[in-house]
């Protein structure tokens, strides 16, 4: 069932368009994800749905309100964690949350009670009496994201949740993110990484100055590549010196050094793998290994966007 139905939606700063007539849809309890480089229009996209930007034409309807005309209405059933911790350094965790929950008009005892369960529920009890300003990075994302679901928000508009944090807590966090899935909630999130997205996201839309390029599910986007089929060997040499050789012998394969220990070989056909290994064999050289290198994330966005990516990073805001 449809909760998030966009339409047409335009965003115009003067003469120039940030967000050009852009449609998609997002299903109750679905974990969608917004990508595109730097100044695609997903800033742009996200405030308009939150409520800080006023389109300049098009519709939103979020759970069958107008997210126009209505957007106090929708503001109740939304929770929005930002890219940047916006809570108070000389509060602790728990009087941090209970002011939250005071906002969306919580009483004091329910408030209490939901702050003592989101902080269990998100490893921060122990912390939970310390000033938010003594936290780690990794800690203050998880109780900024504790916050924004204070009131059990329907839908959760998460910007770039594991940015600038350690590889422990992203992992935490897209923990919680999954969990609150299993939960219904329906997640609306943007991110720097093509990995995360892989990881988390039902539905993926790619947008490039302002344009939708592309929208599908996960497994949609790596099947309907137009991929080659490479093939990795692990070997027990470095094979340069004769990498010319194997691309004389077999033209219509690519042949990649990664590095000393390794071959990346690829072909427009599926690889008939016993010539190579005879080839390596005949002049001394080990195959200990070989495995097929399926098609990532980052490849379907570089293809599609022409944006090229770092160690699966987008760089986008």
């Amino acid at each position: 069932m449809t909760i998030v139905s966009v339409k047409n939606l335009e965003k115009l700063y003067g003469d120039f368009t940030a967000v050009d007539n852009i449609s998609f849809d997002i299903e109750r309890g679905e974990v969608f994800g917004f990508l595109g480089p730097n100044g695609a229009g997903k800033t742009s996209t996200i405030n308009m749905m939150i409520g800080l930007s006023r389109p300049t034409g098009g519709s939103i309807t979020i759970d069958g309100m107008d997210g126009i005309k209505d957007i106090k209405k929708v503001q109740g059933i939304i929770g929005v964690i930002p890219d940047e911790n916006n809570l108070y350094g000389e509060m602790d965790g728990f009087e941090n949350l209970c002011f939250c929950a005071s906002l969306y008009g919580m009483a004091k005892e329910e408030r209490e009670k939901r702050a003592v369960e989101l902080l269990e529920q998100f490893d921060l009890t122990k912390a939970g009496e310390r000033p938010f300003r003594a936290y780690s990075k990794g800690m203050k994302r998880k109780l900024t994201i504790a916050a924004g679901i204070i009131h059990d928000p329907k839908i959760l508009f998460l910007d770039e949740p594991t940015t600038g944090i350690d590889v422990e807590s992203a992992r935490d966090i897209r923990g919680l993110i999954l969990d609150l899935k299993k939960q219904g909630k329906t997640i609306f999130i943007t991110t720097h990484y093509l990995e995360e997205a892989e990881r988390i996201c039902d539905l993926i839309s790619f947008i490039v100055k302002g344009r939708i390029v592309k929208i599908g599910r996960v497994s949609e986007l790596m099947e309907n590549i137009e991929r080659e089929h490479k093939v990795k060997l692990l070997l027990n040499e470095n094979v340069n010196t004769i990498k010319g050789e194997l691309e004389n012998h077999f033209s219509d394969l690519k042949i990649e050094i990664p590095d000393g220990g390794s071959c990346l070989i690829t072909s427009n056909e599926r690889l008939p793998l016993f010539p190579v290994l005879q080839f390596l064999e005949n002049r001394g050289i080990t195959v200990y290994e070989a495995r097929e290198v399926k098609p990532s994330l980052e490849e379907v966005f570089v293809r599609i966007t022409g944006a090229q990516s770092k160690r699966g990073e987008v760089g986008y805001r």
